[in-house]
Parts: C-alpha cells; sequence; structure tokens
C-alpha cells in the first residue's frame, strides 16, 4: 500500500505547504493517540523495515536513517513520526523563548526540483512548551533536539541563549544538535567563524562536562555547519570540533545558492535557505571534506538532497555513518526509508 502516500502528498499539494505541513503533523499527532490504527496506516505505507543498526556519538541506533530538524520543530508527532520507521528524531530548532519566525508565506515548494525554499526564522514554541510536548509522548525513540538562540538576542550573548537551552534539554535527549547555520537568522552563520565558533564550542564543552557530573550521565553534542562554506573554511571547522572534544558533526543545513537548474523553477527566487534534491551535490562534497580532515575523529551526520537510494548510498559513501531526511520525506513519503535502509549493507557503522 506504498501508493496511498502519492495520494495524500497531491491533496497536501493543494494546499499552501505550511497548511499543509501543520495538518500533516496534527494528524500525526492524532494517529499515535490511536496507537492500532496509527501502527496500521504507517506500517502499510512504509513496507516492512530491515534491521540495520549501527552505533555512532556512543548510541545505539535502530538504523542510520532519521528525521532532520525543522519537521517537527516544536515535538508535536514523535510517536507518530518514529513509527514511519526512522532510526532516530531531530526535534526543533527550539529557542529559549518562544519566538513567531518571520512572516508568512515563508515556505516554498520547487515541485518539479524535489525542493523546498524556506524563510522560517526559528519559529518556535520555546522551551517550557517543547518539554511539555515532548513529556506527553511515550514512544520509545532516539531523539535529538536542535537548539538555537532568539532572534532578539545579540550575537555577542549567543552563547547564554545556546547553554540555557543545553541545560533545559540535557536529560531529555540523546544527544543535543547545535544549530549556527540557519540562512534565516542574521547573523547566526557568523558563529561559524573562527573566533566565535571557538568561543561558542569552549563555553558548550564547559557546561556538558557540568551537567553530565550534575546528572550522572553524558549527552553527546553535535554541531550543524552550512553548506555555503568554502573548503578551508570547512576543514578549519572541523578542527576545532575535533580540538574541542564535540561529539558530531551534521552536515548540511539549506544553502542561499541555487545549485544545478533549480534557479529555473518557481519559487526559486524567493528568498530563504534550500533544501532537497539541488543541495545533493554541495552538501556531500561538505561531507567529504569533512570526513578528510577528521578521519574517524567522529561521526558526521549526512543531511541534504536525499530523494532516493542512490542519493542516499554517496552521503555514506562520502564519509556519514547516519542520514536525515526532511525535503525527500515530503516528496517520497515513508517508502523512502525503507529502500534506503534494503539497500544498505546490514553494517554500515564506521
Amino acid at each position: 500500500m506504498a501508493d496511498l502516500y502519492p495520494l495524500l502528498r497531491r491533496l497536501a499539494f493543494l494546499l499552501d505547504p505550511e497548511v499543509s505541513h501543520g495538518l500533516a503533523l496534527g494528524a500525526l499527532g492524532l494517529l499515535e493517540r490511536a496507537h492500532p490504527l496509527e501502527k496500521c496506516l504507517t506500517e502499510r505505507m512504509r513496507g516492512t523495515l530491515p534491521a540495520r543498526p549501527v552505533k555512532a556519538m556512543g548510541i545505539h541506533f535502530p538504523n542510520p536513517v532519521g528525521l532532520a530538524a525543522g519537521l517537527d520543530k516544536d515535538a508535536r508527532a514523535v510517536a507518530g513520526l518514529a513509527g514511519l520507521g526512522f532510526g532516530f528524531l531531530e526535534l526543533g530548532t527550539v529557542t529559549p523563548l518562544p519566538q513567531a519566525g518571520n512572516p508568512r508565506p515563508r515556505l516554498f515548494r520547487l515541485t518539479g526540483a524535489q525542493a523546498l525554499v524556506n524563510r522560517m526564522g526559528f519559529n518556535s514554541v520555546g522551551l517550557n512548551q517543547f518539554l511539555a510536548n515532548l513529556a506527553r509522548h511515550n514512544q520509545q525513540v532516539r531523539v535529538g533536539i536542535n537548539i538555537g538562540k532568539n532572534a532578539q538576542t545579540p550575537l555577542e550573548q549567543a552563547a547564554h541563549d545556546y547553554l540555557t537551552c543545553l541545560r533545559a534539554v540535557y536529560t531529555a535527549a540523546d544527544y543535543v544538535a547545535v544549530n549556527i547555520s540557519s540562512p534565516n537568522t542574521p547573523g547566526l552563520r557568523d558563529l561559524q567563524e573562527r573566533e566565535g565558533l571557538n568561543q561558542l564550542l569552549g563555553q558548550l564543552k564547559d557546561g556538558q562536562a557540568r551537567l553530565a557530573d550534575l546528572h550522572d550521565r553524558y549527552t553527546p553534542i553535535a554541531v550543524k555547519i552550512a553548506p555555503d562554506l568554502e573548503p578551508d573554511a570547512i576543514g578549519r571547522i572541523a578542527e576545532a570540533l575535533a580540538s574541542h572534544g564535540i561529539d558530531g558533526v551534521i552536515a548540511t543545513n539549506t544553502t542561499l545558492t541555487r545549485p544545478g537548474n533549480a534557479a529555473s523553477y518557481p519559487g526559486s527566487e524567493q528568498s530563504g535557505g534550500l533544501s532537497g534534491a539541488p543541495l545533493a551535490a554541495q552538501s556531500s562534497e561538505v561531507i567529504r571534506i569533512l570526513s578528510d580532515t577528521l578521519g574517524d575523529t567522529l561521526p558526521i551526520i549526512g543531511v541534504g538532497g536525499i530523494v532516493d537510494v542512490a542519493s542516499a548510498q554517496e552521503k555514506f559513501a562520502a564519509g556519514a555513518t547516519l542520514i536525515q531526511l526532511y525535503t525527500g520525506l515530503i516528496y517520497r513519503g515513508p517508502v523512502l526509508i525503507r529502500e534506503i535502509l534494503e539497500g544498505l549493507p546490514a553494517t554500515t557503522a564506521r
């Protein structure tokens, strides 16, 4: 019954992208309250999943295909999304205080290119409501929590927001993802620059050490970087992550460029970050540079342009240990998870 999703997608694509996104999350949230129905529908859409366990950042994952941050920003549909077959979910980005994000419209489909452009701007219910939402779910799934700074927080005080988030989510997360690469929060990508990056990483590791002592558990930290970086900047960031003992790197966020023929599609002229198929090669090149620089020092989570088995395999070949889906899931549906897992060898860990 994998053909059920194309019908649902056609109906959803009749609506505004952000409206259909909200309705989909709402439907998954409702389905998870009716567990037998939710299990039946999701299994019929995705098919039977092969086991592909992998270990990264000291965490055992049932499979290496995760959900990228941005799809469930507020932890509204955790069990429903887990039921699609993901090995882990990355929720958020969550900010310390609630914020509305950028004005609508802010999400656009480039349907022929299997791509999206977004300028969401870290719309978030804030830490308190996010954690309350997460606590309502009892689905056993590996959860990463992606954290960011509030728009009104000056860049020189960004570490305060990240540390506030780290303290709040530390025991609720299997790992924490530090988002310093969204193109839709003014100045945020400046945190990838040498001095700001080293200061932030040092403070995060100090905070992590204190929290590990306090809670008697170690929660890994991964940093999410942009695709719009020169090779020497990618190498410099990799060296900084390794020298500070960061546990993982997520490559990549969305791009401000319009790679390949993306610029020929309606919607590409909108400002914001592009995700989906046109980003695949750019993201994979960043992963290759990271892998060449880092070796096996820390694992890479590959994200960007995964829409089929070949693009997933390209990420692993470039050096990723785990991968994440977002735009590919919207265009292909849960069957994409099964197809990727069936195309992988039984052991994918590095």
